[in-house]
């Protein structure tokens, strides 16, 4: 069964820090590109940051560069996805969801996603 599961969210003041951990399991996702994606009230899900199957390379939306950090750890089939949020700023409140793609393609198709988690950030 697959899952990927995501933890860490939470109320915090800006300037503060979080950490996201998303733990995908159920199919050989350490072959697999990850990714983070938030979606805000009103708004679309957007694109965060990505990382390939080794986390030799990754991806961050110029919204987040400087400020958040994607990472993982493979542990044979389950992967351990990390989005470490520094500066956090209100435009950060949002849902973020971890996803798995079988081909690293930040910006392309996802073919699995996990449930969310909700990020509020307040001033």
């Amino acid at each position: 069964q697959v899952q990927l599961v995501e933890s860490g969210g939470g109320s915090v003041q800006a300037g503060d820090s979080l950490r996201l951990t998303c733990v995908a399991s159920g199919r050989a996702f350490s072959t697999w590109g990850m990714g983070w994606w938030r979606q805000a009230p009103g708004k679309e899900r957007e694109f965060v940051a990505a990382i390939d199957w080794s986390g030799g390379s990754t991806w961050h939306a110029d919204s987040v560069k400087g400020r958040f950090t994607i990472s993982r750890d493979n542990v044979a089939n389950t992967v351990y996805l990390y989005l470490q949020m520094d500066s956090l700023e209100p435009a950060d409140t949002a849902v973020y969801y971890c996803a798995a793609q079988m081909y690293s393609d930040p910006l392309g198709t996802y073919q699995y996603w996990g449930q969310g988690t909700q990020v509020t950030v307040s001033s």
